[in-house]
C-alpha cells in the first residue's frame, strides 16, 4: 500500500511537493488541519517564510501535533523553511519553531534572493549520481549535534541532515524533475511504518 504524505499547505511550494511525491510513488495530500495531519504517514514542511509559517502553526493550534509526529513513528521532511522550523536553534531568532531536530541553523545563510544558485550535490543515501539542488535564500546548518547525520554539504556547510525520523534540506528538491530525495523520504516512512507494526 502506498504511503500517504501530507504537505503542510500554509505557504510555499505545496503543489510542487505534491507532484514530486506522486512521481516518487507516494500519495500526496495537502494538509491544514489537525484531522488531516492525523491521517498521514509522514509530513513535508515546504519552503516559504519561516517566521510566518511558525506563527500560522501556532495560530491554527498545529505546533504541538507536528512536534509529536516523529515520536509517533511519522517522519517529517523539512525543506528550506522546513529545515529552519525543525531546528532546535535558529541563530539570532526567537521565532516560533517546531524545534525537534538537534541542529543550529542560520537563515538566509547564502545571501538574498539574488544570490540564489543551483549545485550538483552528492547526497548520502541517494544513488545514481549527484542531486541537482536549488538554493533560494537558503539556510545552512551551523552546528550538528550528536545523533545527527550530515547527508550533503556545500563549501563545508551541511545542507542536508537526518536524525531518526527527521530529514531536512536547505534546498528545494521539488523544483527539479529528480524525485530521488522524495523517494528517500518515502523509504524512511516505510521503515517507520514497519517499526510501528513490530
Amino acid at each position: 500500500m502506498a504511503v500517504v504524505i501530507g504537505v503542510l499547505a500554509l505557504q510555499g511550494d505545496v503543489r510542487e511537493h505534491l507532484a514530486a511525491v506522486e512521481q516518487a510513488g507516494g500519495v500526496g495530500v495537502p494538509v491544514r488541519t489537525r484531522e488531516e495531519i492525523a491521517r498521514v504517514d509522514g509530513l513535508i514542511i515546504p519552503g516559504g517564510e519561516s517566521t510566518t509559517v511558525g506563527k500560522l502553526l501556532d495560530r491554527f493550534g498545529l505546533m504541538e501535533q507536528v512536534r509529536s509526529l516523529p515520536d509517533e513513528g511519522k517522519p517529517i521532511f523539512g525543506t528550506c523553511t522546513g529545515m529552519i522550523l525543525l531546528a532546535k536553534t535558529i541563530e539570532a531568532s526567537d521565532q516560533p519553531r517546531i524545534g525537534v531536530l538537534d541542529i543550529a541553523v542560520r537563515r538566509n545563510a547564502f545571501g538574498r534572493q539574488v544570490d540564489s544558485f543551483e549545485e550538483d550535490l552528492p547526497v548520502e543515501g541517494v544513488e545514481g549520481g549527484p542531486v541537482r539542488a536549488v538554493f533560494i535564500r537558503a539556510p545552512y546548518v551551523t552546528d550538528v549535534r550528536p545523533g545527527v547525520q550530515v547527508l550533503a554539504e556545500v563549501d563545508g556547510h551541511p545542507v542536508m541532515v537526518r536524525e531518526g525520523n527527521l530529514l531536512a534540506a536547505a534546498f528545494h528538491p521539488e523544483l527539479t524533475d529528480d524525485v530521488r530525495v522524495h523517494r528517500l523520504f518515502i523509504k524512511m516512512i516505510e521503515q517507520a511504518k514497519k517499526r510501528r507494526k513490530a
